[in-house]
């Protein structure tokens, strides 16, 4: 429906669209993402003439620090998921269409599935008592907030709130280590003695 409202000229920035449940909620890659009712699903349009790696670091921050406010300690694993006690608990996917970036956002609030690829959770274990528009609002002014912000700002919460740094990583068909990032986005990888910095796609976390 976002790209929808984009391509038919009704999209303006910060338009929010929600759902109750989804019918063909997907992830990255076109992955299926489970959407059963109870849960958070939204996509988020902004305008964005130009592709910036940065936003998926101060949209992940956003979503964190939304959790953290309800009492729960979640952490970042690259490149958009959010994890309690290293289980699954939010996606995040990025797409570009047209003058705008649509950022959408999941979050198992009452319901998480059982996928075989990971362990995942749901707020409900640690706080019963968030309703889903309270969730909302304080998510979109965190979205707000974090995007306003400088992003050394949005840098330094990311890299103390992310999982991975110093892992092994796959660049090239070489392996590398995963750093950090840098002040426009790109990751930082060491490979022997070399630095690279390359872009999201172009890695695969071991």
């Amino acid at each position: 429906m976002a790209h929808d409202l984009i391509m038919d000229g009704r999209a303006s920035n910060r338009t929010a669209v929600i759902a109750l449940a989804q019918s063909a909620g997907r992830g990255r890659h076109r992955r299926k993402w489970v959407s059963h009712h109870g849960n958070l699903y939204a996509s988020f349009i902004y305008d964005c003439d130009a592709r910036d790696g940065r936003i998926a670091y101060s949209v992940a921050v956003a979503v964190a620090e939304t959790l953290i406010s309800y009492g729960v300690a979640p952490t970042i694993k690259w490149p958009n998921d959010i994890l309690i006690d290293n289980k699954k608990v939010c996606g995040i996917l990025i797409e570009y269409c047209g003058d705008y970036v649509i950022v959408g956002i999941g979050i198992n609030v009452k319901t998480n599935p059982t996928v075989p690829e990971y362990q995942t959770t749901k707020l409900e274990n640690y706080n019963k008592n968030i309703k889903l528009n309270d969730l909302t609002a304080v998510l979109m002014r965190n979205l707000d907030k974090w995007q306003r912000l400088d992003f050394s700002v949005v840098r330094e919460r990311w890299m103390n709130l992310v999982s991975g740094l110093n892992t092994r990583v796959k660049y090239r068909g070489e392996e590398a280590q995963l750093i950090g990032i840098n002040e426009n986005g790109a990751l930082i990888l060491r490979c022997d003695t070399r630095y690279l910095l390359v872009y999201g796609d172009e890695i695969t976390m071991l």
